[in-house]
């Protein structure tokens, strides 16, 4: 399978490295030519425009920063989508859009598959992230070969559309779980602990999470840089209320975990590294959450692997 990718940024260049890596006929684009040039350099083909791709490719993977991005590229392929031709949506996005750009690339002859990926940017760049796919299974059968080049565990979920209403939620959780990470960090050094040990403490308990294990490295050796920025996070989790407001549940914590993000934009930048919330407590403690031995940035240790379909568990 000849396979285009458009998007090369943190997490979508990530993704193609691990196409071009395993050795998938590979042709990129992107609007910043120095990206482009370096995949060419490692020895991808190179397109003119998303057009282009569609027209040489037998699927093409997008992975872009917004919906409204999402729909500018699509727009430009979906002229050149026929029999025979596979769209990829691997960014986070609204799951009603995407149904919609689905069925215009199904009603054009096309299929379409939707397949963000989770886990953290280090691994994505390694092959061991996680990717939920939605579309037909006839679909997912022919696209699962290319998905475990790029991902470690890979889940069919059913329709189009259910795969982004699931990465918005799993998104959700996340920040959830950063900010109440830096209100224990901070409220543990406070109270005198030594943060190399609660960190441990935290990391054998019940209070755990794959969080915890990453980004609270992060706040802790002052690095701050996770690789995602805090206007991805405010959407994810807009996109997350949008879907509670959809369905009329009525939620407590999103809307005050909105509220905190818009302040950190304001104190730190609309683009500010989202592990940069640690940051508000801070200034408001005079303290220095810190501790010497932790990493300036996260490294996935783990083995790549070639990835493998994660079965569902269903009663009798």
């Amino acid at each position: 399978m000849k396979v285009g990718f458009i998007g090369l940024g943190n997490v979508g260049g990530k993704l193609a490295g691990s196409l071009l890596r395993n050795g998938v006929d590979l042709t990129v684009f992107d609007l910043n030519a120095d990206l482009v040039a370096d995949f060419a350099e490692r020895g991808a083909a190179t397109g003119g425009s998303a057009a282009q791709l569609m027209q040489d490719c037998d699927a093409v993977i997008t992975c872009l920063p917004s919906p409204a991005a999402c729909a500018a590229v699509l727009a430009d392929m979906l002229p050149h989508v026929g029999a025979g031709k596979i769209w990829m949506e691997m960014s986070t996005t609204d799951a009603d859009q995407i149904k919609a750009h689905a069925e215009a690339v199904i009603a054009a002859g096309g299929e379409a598959v939707d397949c963000p990926v989770s886990g953290g940017c280090h691994r994505a760049g390694t092959g061991n992230i996680s990717i939920y796919a939605g579309c037909t299974r006839q679909t997912f059968d022919k696209v699962l070969p290319v998905l475990t080049h790029m991902g470690r565990r890979i889940l069919h979920v059913g329709d189009v559309g259910t795969s982004s209403t699931l990465k918005v939620m799993t998104n959700y959780l996340a920040t959830m779980n950063l900010l109440s990470l830096c209100e224990a960090l901070t409220v543990m050094k406070a109270a005198g602990m030594d943060l190399a040990m609660t960190y441990e403490a935290i990391a054998m308990s019940s209070g755990t999470s794959f969080v915890h294990e990453t980004e609270s490295q992060l706040i802790l050796s002052g690095s701050r840089d996770v690789n995602f920025t805090m206007d991805l996070v405010q959407k994810d989790i807009g996109l997350f209320q949008k879907l509670a407001d959809d369905h009329g549940v009525p939620l407590e914590l999103s809307p005050l975990m909105i509220e905190m993000m818009t302040d950190g934009q304001r104190r730190y930048g609309e683009r500010a590294q989202s592990d940069r919330m640690i940051e508000r407590l801070e200034e408001a403690t005079g303290l220095s959450v810190t501790a010497p031995g932790f990493p300036q940035e996260l490294v996935d240790d783990e083995p790549e692997e070639r990835g493998y379909e994660v079965k569902v568990r269903r009663g009798a």
